[in-house]
């Protein structure tokens, strides 16, 4: 299979994979995109709604639009910075927290379900070799 081919199967795989891994997250009264805003404020601690609107690719307004009910839910709190008077700066409480860690075990673990039921031993030797060059892909 040349890279072209492969690029095209993978990107379709990934894409497959991801709305697999949607579909195990704990039920819940939250939409992706304020999953996706948790997370991101999970990986990349404190920051600004400009800074995590530019990271999910967005306007300002439309993340204020997604987060402004995570803030009213309890998961996402304000204080102004400390450089800047007129921002705010957006973290998560703990009880976000333990949603979005709640959330990635349950996705966690179906994942290590499925691998565990429909691979076999060398099976899972070859995907963490797989997994390898998946990271040095990522990176650039």
């Amino acid at each position: 299979m040349d890279a072209a081919a492969m690029a095209s199967e993978l990107r379709a795989l990934i894409g497959k994979l991801t709305r697999r891994l949607r579909e195990q997250a704990p039920p819940g009264d939250l939409t992706w995109p304020q999953v996706l805003a948790l997370g991101r404020l999970f990986r990349d601690g404190p920051t600004t709604l400009s800074t995590l609107a530019r990271a999910e690719n967005m306007r300002s307004q439309s993340m204020g639009a997604i987060v402004a009910p995570l803030e009213e839910a309890g998961l996402v709190v304000g204080a102004p910075d400390p450089a800047d008077g007129r921002q705010t700066i957006l973290s998560l409480t703990e009880k976000a927290r333990a949603l979005v860690r709640d959330n990635r075990m349950a996705r966690e673990d179906w994942l290590c379900r499925i691998i565990e039921a429909k691979l076999s031993p060398q099976e899972r030797e070859e995907l963490g070799r797989a997994i390898e060059h998946m990271k040095r892909i990522a990176d650039g």
